[in-house]
């Protein structure tokens, strides 16, 4: 099933010639007072929201996809988890290039760990990227996204398929510079989520995905998932080795070999199989 956020606020069942506002089934969740959870609410009940779809959709309304403005399919993520240099020919270039690795140390992420992207950064593909500090160097980071469906501490990558709730297309967007990578990577709408969610039981194990990424027609990434050098199950069990995972929490997986700059004025297109494709505009903040 693909899930979207849309429009106002809309829930919506994407199809191949539309999308089906299916918003009334929101009617499922439960009421929220505060303090609120710190789970996303969609996600935890994502089980009982698809059923609710699954009854209604063929009675409501159908939108074209074209002319609607995407959201982010998780509205309120715990946290984003992102996994730096997790390509092998990603690592390499990091090292090779001064306007990537400024000076910096590059590790392999075994040494490096995992960092936290500000939840401020998240935003849908409709929203784009404002890009800030201009005087530096820009970077677009294609990476599939997991979307934490069933929380847990200390999960075992044996076990780590079953906490998966969905898969997303991300943008890691980077600033480049001396700085942590968590300032540099947290600024507003460096975090593209979407442009919908597909659950998991449609993709299976995201271990094969082809994708990629193109900026104004011209190919610049891609990739496929077979090449992480820390598989998403090990991400998961390396991820909740250190702090709890809650459902709607979000996974960055890290991003493949062809990072490089772009500038006000460029479109970001980005296809992964299973998914589908997400088109970003860039401008200036």
């Amino acid at each position: 099933m693909k899930i979207c956020r849309f429009d106002n606020d809309q829930l919506g069942l994407v199809e191949a010639d539309g999308v089906r506002d299916v918003t009334a089934a929101l009617s499922v969740l439960p009421t929220c007072h505060y303090p609120l959870p710190r789970n996303d609410l969609l996600i935890t009940h994502l089980p009982a929201v698809m059923a609710e779809i699954t009854r209604i959709a063929p009675t409501a309304p159908k939108l074209p996809l074209a002319g609607r403005r995407w959201l982010s399919p998780v509205a309120n993520p715990g946290k984003i988890v992102a996994a730096p240099v997790n390509y092998k020919k990603h690592l390499d270039e990091a090292r090779e290039q001064a306007e990537i690795h400024h000076n910096n140390q590059i590790l392999e992420i075994q040494k490096i760990g995992l960092f936290l992207k500000a939840n401020s950064s998240l935003c849908g593909a409709s929203a784009g990227v404002a890009l800030q500090h201009l005087d530096r160097r820009n970077d677009h980071e294609a990476e599939l996204v997991v979307v934490i469906g069933k929380g847990g501490r200390n999960i075992k990558a044996a076990d780590a398929w079953g906490h998966i709730a969905a898969y997303c297309t991300g943008l890691d967007m980077t600033v480049r510079g001396p700085q942590e990578r968590s300032l540099r990577k947290s600024i507003d709408s460096y975090s593209v989520l979407g442009p919908w969610l597909v659950t998991a039981d449609e993709i299976g194990h995201a271990d094969q995905m082809d994708f990629s990424l193109h900026v104004n027609g011209e190919l610049r990434q891609k990739a496929n998932t077979r090449d992480l050098l820390i598989g998403i199950p090990e991400l998961i069990e390396f991820a909740s080795s250190y702090y709890s995972l809650e459902p709607g929490d979000l996974l960055y997986t890290g991003t493949p070999e062809g990072v490089a700059p772009v500038v006000p004025g460029d479109v970001i297109t980005t296809s992964f199989a299973g998914i589908g494709e997400m088109t970003v505009a860039v401008r200036a903040a």
